[in-house]
C-alpha cells in the first residue's frame, strides 16, 4: 500500500503539448489524485466524465466515483465531503472549445469549458498533468498517489479545424487501428479526422446497393514494395473494408472524443478500384474497362470516371449511403477528392466530348468542374458542404465549396481571396509521409525532408493574405498517405513525433514575434516522448530510426527537390 512517501510534494513541470494560451501557478502540489478522488459532472459534460473514468480510472486502478449524492447535494467521497473532486462544468462565456483548469481551489480540480468539447480538451490537459503513467491502460504502481502541481490554465484553440487525414485506401488499417488513431488525435487536441476511404488501390467502405465495390474493389492481387520505380513486389493479396456498422462505430467513437469525421469518396480521378468493380463507370469507349483490376502500384492513374448520367446516378447512390453513415451533426463536410484527374481519356472519348458540347463547356477542365458543381449542388440540397483538393479550382469553383490546399499555399490563397473556406495542408510542410531526415537509414524515403522543427515552424496563414481572406482559413491539417506504409508501425513512424509539433501549430497562438520557440518545444517533448512510449506509439526517435524501423534495400525516392507524386 502506498504511503505519503510515494507522493512527490513538488511535481515536475507538466511540459504540456500543445502549449496552453496561459498557465500560472506551477511548482508546489495543488491536488492529490488517489482512491478517494471523485468526479462531479454538470449536465452536458457526461461524455468527458465517462472518458475520465474509463481512461484515468484504468491507468491508476481508481474507481473515480460520482462526486455528488443522489439528491445533487455536496460532493461526497467515501461518505465524507470530498476535498479532491474533479469538477466538470460549462460556461458559455468561454470560447466554444476553450477551457479553464484550476488545481488550486482547495477542493480539487475544476475544469470549465465553453462547450462539452472545451471540457474534454481540459480533461486531456489534466491527463498530461498526471504524468506519463496516465497514458497506460493499467496501473504500473497500484495504490500510489499522484500529485498535480498547483496550476491555473486558460486555453482555447487558434483554429476550429485541426485535422489529420489518414489514407486507408493504399494500405488498409483495421478498425481497431483507426479507433486507436482517434485516441491519438484526441490526446493532441486535434478535432478533425479526414478519412480517405477510396482510391485506385482499394475501396474501403461497404455500400449495400453496390456490393462489388467491396467484393472486388477492396482487394488487389499484389502491391508495389517501395517507390513505384522499385523492382520489388509484395505478392500477398492486400485488402479489406469497413462494414457499415464499423463505420457507425468509428463515427460514434470520434464523436465521444469531439472529433468530426470527414469521409472522402474520390471522384472523378483516383477511381480505378470502383471501375474494376463496375466497368461501366469508366471510359469504355476508349479503354477496355472490363479488363481493369484494382491498381497494384503508385502514381497518377489515367483511368478516370466517365462523365455520364450513369456515373452521376451511381455516385449519388454511394453518397446517399455515406450521408446515412456520417450524420450532419458530426460530418458537415463531405470530401469528394477532385485531385489529379488526368484528362487524356476524356480528350479521346466521343462520349466525353459530346458532353462538353452538350453543356457548352470550353474544355476538359470545365468538364471536371461540371462534375464537381453537380455534386456540390447535390450535397448542398441535403444540408452538407462539399470540400475537395485544390484542383477543384480549375474550371471554376462552386460558391459554397471549401478547398483543401495541398499543392502549396497558392490554391488556398486564391480560394480564400475569392471567398471560399480553406484548410491549409501544403505538401511541402505537412505531408507526414515525407521523410524526416536525409540520411540513408530512413525507411523507404519519399518526398521532401521535413524534420520535426520544419513542421513546428509551419505557418498555416500565409503572409500577405488580406484580413478578409484570412477569416476564410478554417485551419490546417496534416496528411498521411500510406503508399509505403504497410502497417500500423510504419504509420506511427511517419506520423510521430511530428504530429505533436503540428498539433501545437494548429492549437497554440502564434507568438507576437511570429517565431515559435523550438528549443522550448524540444524541452517539452522530452516528457511527451514518455507519453508516446506509454501509449505504445512506434515513433521515430530523435537519434534516428531503430534497426527494426529501417527498410534496407527498398527503394524510396532520391532527394532531388521535386514533388514526390508517389
Amino acid at each position: 500500500m502506498a504511503t505519503d512517501n510515494d507522493l512527490d510534494p513538488t511535481p515536475a513541470p507538466a511540459h504540456l503539448i500543445p502549449a496552453p494560451v496561459r498557465t500560472g501557478g506551477e511548482g508546489r502540489c495543488g491536488f492529490v489524485f488517489d482512491p478517494s478522488t471523485a468526479i462531479t459532472a454538470a449536465p452536458g459534460t457526461e461524455t468527458t466524465e465517462r472518458w475520465l473514468r474509463t481512461t484515468l480510472g484504468a491507468a491508476f486502478g481508481l474507481p473515480l466515483a460520482p462526486g455528488a449524492n443522489a439528491e445533487g447535494g455536496e460532493p461526497v467521497a467515501n461518505g465524507e465531503r470530498a476535498t479532491n473532486t474533479v469538477r466538470l462544468a460549462l460556461d458559455p462565456a468561454l470560447e466554444p472549445e476553450g477551457y479553464r483548469l484550476s488545481t488550486g481551489t482547495g477542493t480539487g480540480v475544476e475544469i470549465t469549458g465553453g462547450s462539452p468539447a472545451g471540457v474534454f480538451w481540459g480533461a486531456q490537459t489534466l491527463r498530461q498533468l498526471l504524468g506519463p503513467e496516465s497514458f497506460r491502460r493499467a496501473p504500473v504502481r497500484p495504490g500510489a498517489r499522484r500529485a498535480i502541481p498547483f496550476t491555473d490554465i486558460e486555453d482555447s484553440p487558434r483554429f476550429p479545424w485541426r485535422g489529420m487525414m489518414l489514407d486507408v485506401a493504399r494500405h488498409f488499417m483495421a478498425k481497431d487501428d483507426v479507433l486507436r488513431y482517434l485516441d491519438l488525435l484526441a490526446a493532441h487536441k486535434l478535432n478533425v479526422f479526414h478519412f480517405h476511404l477510396t482510391d485506385d488501390q482499394g475501396w474501403r467502405i461497404e455500400i449495400k446497393r453496390f456490393p462489388r465495390l467491396t467484393e472486388i474493389g477492396s482487394w488487389r492481387s499484389r502491391t508495389k514494395h517501395g517507390h513505384r520505380a522499385s523492382e520489388l513486389w509484395d505478392e500477398t493479396p492486400h485488402g479489406g473494408y469497413y462494414t457499415q456498422d464499423d463505420i457507425r462505430e468509428i463515427v460514434a467513437y470520434a464523436a465521444e472524443r469531439h472529433i468530426r469525421v470527414v469521409p472522402e469518396i474520390d471522384i472523378p480521378g483516383h477511381s480505378q478500384a470502383a471501375i474494376a468493380a463496375y466497368p461501366e463507370l469508366g471510359n469504355a469507349d476508349v479503354v477496355d474497362t472490363a479488363a481493369l483490376t484494382v491498381w497494384d502500384t503508385w502514381g497518377i492513374n489515367a483511368n478516370v470516371l466517365a462523365p455520364t448520367d450513369n456515373t452521376l446516378r451511381f455516385f449519388e447512390g454511394v453518397l446517399e449511403e455515406v450521408l446515412g453513415l456520417f450524420p450532419a451533426a458530426t460530418s458537415p463536410f463531405i470530401h469528394i477528392g477532385g485531385d489529379e484527374c488526368r484528362k487524356e481519356q476524356w480528350k479521346e472519348s466521343p462520349v466525353a466530348q459530346a458532353r462538353i458540347e452538350e453543356f457548352g463547356l470550353a474544355n476538359e477542365d470545365e468538364l471536371q468542374s461540371w462534375i464537381i458543381r453537380h455534386f456540390d449542388a447535390w450535397l448542398t440540397a441535403r444540408g452538407r458542404r462539399l470540400i475537395g483538393w485544390d484542383e477543384i479550382l480549375e474550371g471554376g469553383l462552386p460558391a459554397g465549396a471549401a478547398v483543401s490546399s495541398w499543392r502549396g499555399y497558392g490554391g488556398g490563397v486564391a480560394a480564400a481571396e475569392a471567398g471560399h473556406d480553406v484548410v491549409m495542408c501544403p505538401e511541402q510542410h505537412v505531408y507526414l509521409d515525407h521523410r524526416q531526415h536525409g540520411g540513408p537509414d530512413e525507411p523507404m524515403p519519399i518526398g521532401f525532408v521535413r524534420t520535426l522543427e520544419d513542421v513546428y515552424r509551419f505557418e498555416p496563414v500565409p503572409a500577405g493574405l488580406s484580413a478578409e481572406a484570412a477569416r476564410h482559413i478554417l485551419g490546417t491539417q496534416a496528411n498521411v498517405w500510406t503508399e509505403v506504409m504497410q502497417n500500423r508501425a510504419r504509420v506511427d513512424y511517419q506520423v510521430f513525433p511530428r504530429l505533436a509539433a503540428f498539433a501545437e501549430v494548429a492549437w497554440s497562438p502564434l507568438p507576437a514575434s511570429a517565431e515559435r520557440d523550438f528549443a522550448d518545444f524540444e524541452r517539452r517533448m522530452a516528457t511527451h516522448y514518455a507519453r508516446l512510449d506509454a501509449l505504445g506509439v512506434d515513433y521515430r526517435p530523435p537519434s534516428g530510426p531503430l534497426p527494426r524501423q529501417q527498410r534496407p534495400g527498398v527503394l524510396g525516392r532520391p532527394i532531388d527537390g521535386t514533388p514526390p507524386n508517389v
